[in-house]
């Protein structure tokens, strides 16, 4: 009894022993498919995170007497910022439909044929009120270009440009301009706050040419602008007169110095009043320097 008592307490002791392996084993089995899992999560933003840099839109390199076009812009957005009529500018890329700019789009902002003297008309500004392309429509696509990393096909380098005596260009400078309006000064010039001059006065008011030029705008498609005209005057120059009531020029008129161009009103404004500004290579600068004492 002794003898058959001892194997089966034996066998007992063995079978125990097997099911704490068979235990043991089935739980590490379990474990590897977490670990597994786990090792893939953390190797999971590793991947992800390089997409971006691997399917990111290029930096665009602006080449001299070009404009790579920004967030928010229209083609007389950009005409404005670089000293050009949007007609120009249009004809200059082949612009079958004004509208269709896209972000990163390199535009050729001077003509084929001009100086080097001045490049700086393609100096990188950046827009300082929004602009909505009401007159020009929409923009179609203004960052699909960018986000799905496709480089807008490249313009047609420009011709080796000729160096324009510095003379050629201070002569440009003078211009015998006058105030375009008459009423008082409430705010000045400021690089930051404010691009030009706002004049007071009452609505119907005149506003006349600073200066003898040609009309490369009228309408009202750039916001906080109103309604808005804009002159140019010279290679180097144009002016713009914003918030009229009503507008008496067309564009491609002819204007003479002093010649009334609209009657001050208040639109896309506060009040009544002339937001007069001066662009010297698309640069905004300061009226007031230009301007006769008054």
């Amino acid at each position: 009894m002794r003898i058959g008592f001892g194997r089966h307490l034996a066998w007992t002791l063995a079978v125990c022993a097997l099911a704490c392996l068979a235990a043991c084993s089935v739980r590490q089995a379990k474990r590897v498919p977490v670990e597994d899992r786990m090792a893939s999560a953390s190797a999971a933003p590793t991947a992800q995170a390089a997409v971006p840099a691997a399917t990111g839109a290029p930096d665009i390199p602006v080449r001299p007497g070009y404009y790579a076009v920004k967030p928010g812009d229209t083609l007389i957005r950009v005409a404005l910022e670089t000293g050009q009529n949007w007609r120009d500018l249009a004809r200059w890329n082949a612009l079958d439909n004004p509208n269709l700019i896209e972000v990163g789009q390199l535009l050729r902002v001077l003509p084929p044929e001009a100086p080097a003297a001045t490049g700086a008309a393609v100096a990188q500004v950046l827009p300082q009120v929004p602009v909505v392309g009401t007159a020009l429509g929409p923009q179609r696509g203004a960052s699909a270009a960018v986000s799905a990393g496709v480089a807008p096909p490249a313009a047609a380098p420009a011709s080796a440009p000729r160096p324009v005596p510095a003379q050629a260009v201070a002569i440009e400078d003078e211009i015998d301009w006058v105030w375009p309006a008459r009423g008082h000064l409430l705010g000045g010039f400021d690089e930051v706050k404010n691009k030009g001059l706002d004049i007071a006065g009452s609505a119907g008011d005149t506003v006349v040419a600073a200066a003898g030029g040609k009309v490369v705008y009228a309408g009202s498609s750039l916001r906080g602008y109103g309604n808005l005209i804009i002159l140019k005057h010279s290679s180097s120059f144009l002016s713009a007169y914003a918030h009229n009531q009503t507008l008496l020029v067309k564009e491609d008129q002819t204007v003479q110095k002093g010649q009334k161009i609209a009657e001050m009103g208040s639109s896309d404004a506060d009040r009544v009043k002339l937001h007069f500004e001066l662009r010297r290579l698309g640069k905004p600068v300061d009226p007031s320097k230009y301007l006769p004492q008054r």
